[in-house]
């Protein structure tokens, strides 16, 4: 089993030392769904796993996010609302380019997907516009037999079953299979809880992820989930939960990436 790293700082030098040892140059003829005529300088499967800090203020010391967008991003993610296209997407340092990031990304004022609707699923539609759940839960979104379960499910699974094996989260969904439409689909696959002892850990697949734009970002909108949900569970379920701490954050990377005139920036 691979080393575990005592943080995210320690890990996150792993990861780019990985890139700049092991990248080689690699033809793509697309990166987020555009057409791309500059190669990337890439390394496969990255994997590594850190010791996940307890609080934000940690958490930011150690990742060094794109702050304050990655915080404001991360409450907008977890608002509950399967926004699309949202708010902050215009406030990431990456999306400097309004004209053309509006043109390549967007279509008829929304995006492919954001991760607001993949969180909240049940009522996401092609606008802002969303229907709360009735008290009973019976309506909503329908996948091929049963209703989409969202966020909000897997917080309820892991309070009724702390030592689940089941509680994952996906991103990636079914239409994204094929990439029918086209467009962009999610770099994330999902996110797995576990509950080991005393411990919640958290499992991130993600099939691509670019080192300079979004690594960091990813690393600290994933932990910062994993303290939002570990919350959630204490302060509704105090009993069950009492004394249960952060544990490993593992991320899985398949595909892991710059451009290639960038590589000397890694």
């Amino acid at each position: 089993m691979q080393q575990i790293f005592s943080n995210l700082t320690q890990a996150i030098a792993y990861a780019r030392g990985c890139l700049r040892q092991f990248g080689q140059i690699a033809d793509t003829t697309k990166w987020q769904g555009i057409k791309q005529t500059v190669p990337m300088f890439e390394v496969d499967n990255v994997y590594f796993r850190a010791c996940m800090p307890s609080t934000p203020i940690a958490l930011e010391e150690q990742v060094k996010p794109d702050m304050p967008w990655a915080e404001d991003h991360f409450q907008e993610r977890v608002a509950g609302k399967p926004l699309n296209p949202g708010e902050q997407y215009k406030n990431w340092p990456g999306y400097k380019d309004k004209e053309y990031n509006d043109k390549n990304f967007r279509k008829d004022e929304v995006f492919t997907h954001t991760y607001m609707e993949r969180y909240w699923p049940k009522h996401a539609t092609q606008n802002e516009s969303y229907t709360p759940l009735p008290p009973d839960g019976r309506l909503g979104r329908m996948g091929i037999r049963y209703q989409y379960g969202d966020l909000e499910d897997v917080v309820n699974l892991l309070a009724n079953e702390p030592h689940t094996r089941q509680a994952y989260l996906p991103v990636w969904f079914p239409e994204d299979t094929g990439v029918l439409h086209g467009g962009r689909v999610p770099c994330s696959i999902g996110y797995h809880f576990m509950r080991k002892g005393e411990d919640l850990h958290v499992h991130y697949m993600i099939r691509a992820c670019d080192y300079i734009r979004h690594f960091r970002n990813d690393i600290y909108l994933t932990v910062r989930l994993a303290q939002w949900v570990l919350d959630r569970l204490q302060s509704t379920i105090g009993h069950r939960w009492k004394g249960v701490q952060l544990g490993i954050f593992t991320m899985d990377i398949v595909h892991f990436h710059v451009f290639a005139p960038e590589k000397n920036l890694v």
